[in-house]
């Protein structure tokens, strides 16, 4: 039996359909917006796997290219490995969903969702976030949804829930929220510099639009939910143990907290204080496990305890103190930019290099194809956090903090029609302890000033954190990797003196207030601040040269219908002009003609020719042309490249001449004026008014014909 459930948003309905499709699953759910539809089902392992001590969840999101109607391309035609957005759009789903999940709770979850009709209109990333909630909670799993989740954007001052593609292309704001009827769980944003309080109200508004959702999956599971899963959090608990540890940790914990600051020794005096424990509880390796559990509620207890009651931290700051500072600028000498960014214990070493249009990536997504001119990249190697692991491709934390960075700093870059450059930063994270992701933003600001873009401004980002324990709360700036794990938000800002370019926030617990985000995103301002500083003092602007070894441009404009004469046949005559100078050419279809290389010369050069070819015939003038042809009547002759004009055998020569051949020969360079043009263009040429104007040049003329200086008579 087929149930379903309608949303009004942003004047459109958006429905939740569950029993007519993939039933086999323990949750499925098709949620349409316009002609946009998204599967999403869920199935969850009837029991956990033997010693497994972790929560085994799995999120996929595909977007099938029969749902835009294309085929996709390549070789196998056939979807591959997934793309970035897909990447991004199951870090999106797996996020908000993953806390509300039991402690305790190590049965196997697998989340699929499927975008199978995209019309171009409404975007399927939030579809799919609604559809994850909604057949989780169908399933009867022991999940604490539903969540509801809205893009929130914003055009000409009003906020729109869920906007069109149109509608986004006019905003200011793109916030994706996700959260329960009573908190915000996750948001995501980019934006061109907006304030705080717009940010708030953005959060507030989608909020409110977020739990209309959830009333409706309410109202879905009632009617098609199926019955909900025992499961007792506390089943299998060794509460005698946890009181055992508890009793010989003590204080120990504080003591370490309080007076080992470094990371590394920090780490190595808590791994040695759990070895004693182990070793007085007589734990073996099936027991080593539980030791462990109670352990780390004993140790998060301790770093909560000196945040909320003391205000200290376990590297000594206060809850507002940013760590030292360090920038060095051109770290790497034959970068087109780079900087060396330090921030305590995270280091990121970042480049900026600068390419054509050539360089651009080619993206293919449901809306058809498109052109990326920047690109920033991060990796996030295991020895920045003194870890062995396999060295492979970036990872999905590596894509999504790398696409959080590249939010924050496309901002601020300057138009195409300013720096036609194609732009790709990597970031390389050489140290970790707190935000690599944020310390990626400044140090890409940093690169590119260094690189010579002209930026409008720096932008930095922070990262913050909270600890709240019943009304008691702490918020902390600049947080580090031990107060993200044991802490209830993490919260990353970055933007400009004037205004928020991107935000990350994830909320491990319900009942944050609005008056707790308004502070946080206060004391973030309040740091952000400190950090540009910083950064303005290491480089107040742009470099004013770029690096000798990127490539330099010059922009000419030119008719749109000389473009085809530029490219040539199959690219044919672009090519040759770059060969020939051994610059890069790129030609927009406006007119636009951009010339690329590190040697100025070999600008000068291409542009010449290219000019040579654009050249308008004037009338009245007097050209040196080409034979190129000769007919019966005259000859055509080539004036500039690429356009040719008949010179009539009546205006060969002052006297009368029996045959063209007599004077001319295909290829002789003769004098001509153009002393006609028509209304399509074409011209007719005189030899003897030229010569007549200027028998000066006549010396200029290379005839084959030895007679042409004294043809024929009569």
């Amino acid at each position: 039996m087929t149930h379903s459930v309608d949303v009004d948003i942003n004047g459109h309905p958006l429905k939740l359909e569950t029993g007519k499709v993939a039933k086999q699953a323990d949750g499925a759910v098709i949620v349409r917006h316009g002609e946009t539809m998204v599967l999403a089902t869920c199935v969850a392992a009837k029991s956990a796997t033997e010693g497994q001590d972790f929560f085994p969840l799995t999120v996929e999101y595909r977007e099938r290219a029969y749902a835009g109607g294309r085929i996709p391309g390549g070789y196998f035609k056939r979807e591959g490995r997934p793309v970035e957005k897909e990447i991004l759009t199951s870090r999106l789903i797996d996020r908000p969903i993953r806390p509300l999940f039991p402690k305790g709770f190590k049965n196997e979850v697998q989340v699929i969702c499927l975008a199978v009709s995209a019309d171009q209109e409404n975007d399927p990333d939030v579809l799919a976030l609604n559809g994850a909630s909604a057949a989780l909670c169908l399933a009867g799993i022991p999940f604490g949804g539903p969540v509801g989740a809205v893009r929130v954007g914003m055009v000409e001052g009003k906020l729109i829930a869920n906007p069109t593609t149109a509608e986004q292309v006019l905003s200011s704001l793109e916030l994706v929220i996700a959260g329960t009827e009573d908190a915000v769980l996750m948001v995501e944003s980019g934006a061109k510099e907006v304030s705080e309080e717009t940010m708030l109200e953005a959060i507030t508004f989608g909020h409110r639009e977020c739990q209309r959702l959830v009333r409706a999956q309410k109202e879905l599971v009632q009617r098609a939910g199926k019955p909900r899963w025992a499961f007792d959090p506390d089943a299998g608990r060794d509460a005698g143990l946890e009181t055992q540890v508890r009793r010989l940790v003590g204080d120990q914990l504080l003591e370490i907290f309080t007076t080992v600051h470094e990371k590394q020794a920090r780490a190595d005096a808590v791994s040695k204080l759990f070895d004693e424990v182990c070793q007085a509880v007589d734990a073996d390796d099936t027991k080593k496990r539980a030791v462990r559990e109670a352990f780390e509620a004993v140790e998060s207890a301790a770093v909560r305890q000196l945040i909320v009651e003391r205000g200290v931290r376990v590297d000594g700051r206060k809850v507002s103190e940013i760590r030292p500072i360090s920038i060095e600028l051109s770290y790497l000498p034959r970068a087109h930019g780079s900087g060396l960014f330090t921030r305590g214990e995270t280091q990121a070493l970042v480049s900026a290099t600068l390419g054509t249009k050539n360089d651009e990536q080619k993206i293919e997504a449901l809306e058809g194809e498109s052109w990326r001119r920047f690109m920033l990249h991060y990796n996030f190697p295991s020895f920045s956090v003194g870890e062995v692991r396999r060295f492979g491709s970036p990872g999905r934390r590596e894509i999504g903090h790398g696409a959080l960075a590249e939010r924050a700093v496309a901002a601020i870059l300057p138009a195409k029609e300013e720096f036609p450059y194609t732009i790709r930063i990597v970031s390389d994270i050489l140290e970790s302890n707190g935000s690599s992701s944020m310390a990626t933003v400044c140090g890409a600001s940093l690169a590119l000033m260094d690189a010579g873009v002209p930026l409008k401004s720096h932008v930095a980002g922070i990262a913050m954190g909270l600890v709240k324990e019943g009304e008691k709360f702490g918020i902390l700036t600049d947080i580090m990797g031990t107060e993200d794990h044991y802490g209830d938000m993490d919260f990353k800002v970055a933007g400009t003196e004037k205004g928020i370019t991107a935000l990350q926030m994830d909320i491990k617990i319900a009942g944050v207030s609005v008056e707790i985000m308004r502070a946080a995103l206060q004391q973030a301002r309040d740091a952000r601040l400190f950090v540009l500083t910083r950064m303005r003092e290491a480089i107040e602007k742009p470099k004013p040269e770029l690096s000798p070894y990127a490539p330099r441009f010059v922009t000419i404009k030119i008719r749109t219908e000389k473009i085809r004469e530029i490219i040539g046949p199959g690219g044919k005559v672009i090519r040759g002009i770059q060969e020939q100078t051994g610059t890069k050419i790129d030609v927009e279809d406006d007119g636009r003609v951009t010339v690329f290389s590190p040697d100025n010369a070999s600008v000068q050069k291409a542009l010449a020719i290219i000019q040579d070819i654009c050249r308008e015939v004037e009338l009245d003038r007097i050209y040196l042309g080409k034979v190129k042809k000769i007919v019966e009547f005259g000859a055509f002759v080539e004036v500039i490249p690429n356009t040719e004009g008949l010179l009539h055998i009546s205006q060969i020569a002052d006297s009368r001449i029996r045959a063209v051949h007599d004077v001319l020969t295909e290829g002789d360079d003769v004098l001509v004026k153009v002393i006609e043009i028509d209304g399509n263009g074409k011209m007719r040429l005189s030899r003897k008014m030229a010569l007549r104007d200027q028998p000066a040049l006549a010396d200029k003329e290379k005839l084959k014909n030895p007679n042409a200086s004294n043809p024929p008579r009569d």
